[in-house]
């Protein structure tokens, strides 16, 4: 029969190790009662038997973040799985030192973190602190950590007899800095060519307004017009994904033609110079009534034509039906109007499907910020929406998108 711990729980040991030890079974990650003497939990831990489960441990092993906990007298006595992967050290080499000794935390400076937050000492209300990047120090040189920390009281104006410190990798805060320094050159990138153009034009305009025909200075108007709307579609769609990544983004609902909306960027872009040739619109005779947002729905109408012109080929096929959708995360499933916008060009490889959909991504004709599927993604869920990509049947992108065609809950 296999060890029990205290209270008799069985003891814990980690998978594919044997409950009596034995060659090759490594120690288990497991939690340790706070009474628990740190010189057996290593006599353990070293004869590859289990060591004693703390009540909590299997709690505290679910846990995403690293959790250390010290003593009274600042000894180490649980760590949990995700606190031995960022500290690079098993509970077997840290329970029992002193928590100063195991986590030599450094703030930006340089100064030792222990030394100037004191747990054990100073004032005695104080109850924690907040998360902040530190740096640990180790073999491979020093890592950044993200690290919290909370005192244990056993009343008002105790001494603390114990403290919890939280620590995660930083990893993802630094992959969040690479993208916003991502952001930040590829918005100033887009923003200084209409800017160029639009300073270039006003001050010939304003040097040598006598100089040029009215042809000419309405061309170079209408530049300017064209530039700043440019910029300013550029600010929106930045402000937009601010807001959906904040979960703040407003949908104003009403009832809304599908198949005229469609119509109407055609013939914006047949305008603006395209064949009327290049698109192939087609609709059902008998749709469901549709509640969105006309401008937001422009805005993922925009970017799907202008994707298809701009990086396919051929024809470029809008077709729009009814259907039904199953439920999903946000989606209440049911009747809904399908958008599906097809080109004719080399299409989209399936590495690359996975990607589509996510911030910066650009395909093989690069150009514009990568933020443009981003922003239709999160616009069609916030309506209850879904969007897929796929291959037409001639082998170019195709992007299906849906709405639901039922009347908002607080209109029925």
């Amino acid at each position: 029969m296999g060890k029990t711990a205290q209270g008799g729980r069985p003891a814990r040991t980690r998978p594919g190790a044997t409950p009596g030890g034995g060659a090759g079974a490594a120690p288990p990650t497991v939690l340790v009662p706070a009474a628990a003497d740190p010189a057996a939990v290593r006599a353990h831990a070293s004869n590859g038997e289990a060591v004693p489960a703390h009540p909590l441990a299997l709690l505290a092993d679910d846990l995403p973040d690293g959790l250390v906990v010290a003593d009274a007298e600042g000894r180490v006595i649980a760590l949990n799985r995700a606190a031995e992967r960022v500290l690079g050290r098993t509970s077997a080499d840290v329970v029992g030192l002193d928590i100063r000794e195991a986590l030599p935390l450094q703030d930006t400076d340089g100064r030792g973190w222990w030394a100037c937050t004191d747990p054990w000492g100073g004032l005695a209300t104080r109850t924690g602190h907040r998360e902040r990047l530190l740096l640990l120090p180790g073999p491979d040189g020093q890592r950044e950590v993200l690290v919290t920390a909370a005192y244990r009281r056993p009343g008002p104006g105790r001494p603390v007899d114990a403290v919890l410190v939280g620590v995660r990798d930083a990893i993802a805060r630094q992959r969040v800095q690479e993208e916003h320094g991502v952001l930040i050159s590829t918005v100033a990138h887009e923003l200084r060519s209409p800017l160029t153009s639009v300073k270039g034009f006003t001050a010939t305009l304003l040097r040598r307004w006598d100089r040029f025909t009215d042809d000419q200075k309405r061309f170079m108007l209408e530049t300017i017009e064209h530039d700043a709307d440019r910029v300013t579609r550029l600010i929106g769609e930045l402000l937009d994904i601010s807001r959906i990544d904040a979960g703040r983004l407003e949908v104003r609902r009403q009832p809304v033609d599908v198949p005229a909306a469609v119509r109407r960027h055609v013939e914006r872009m047949v305008a603006s110079g395209h064949a009327t040739t290049r698109f192939d619109v087609t609709a059902a005779d008998q749709l469901p009534e549709v509640w969105a947002d006309p401008d937001r729905l422009d805005q993922v109408l925009a970017n799907l034509l202008e994707n298809a012109v701009r990086h396919g080929e051929g024809t470029v096929t809008v077709d729009v039906a009814a259907g039904t959708e199953p439920s999903g995360p946000g989606r209440p499933g049911g009747r809904v109007v399908a958008v599906t916008v097809t080109d004719e060009g080399e299409g989209i490889a399936e590495e690359d499907m996975q990607r589509v959909f996510t911030r910066f991504w650009q395909g093989r004709r690069r150009g514009g910020t990568g933020l443009g599927l981003y922003l239709v993604r999160g616009l069609v869920e916030a309506h209850g929406g879904r969007i897929t990509v796929g291959r037409g049947a001639k082998g170019g992108a195709q992007f299906r998108f849906t709405l639901p065609a039922e009347v908002p809950e607080h209109m029925a």
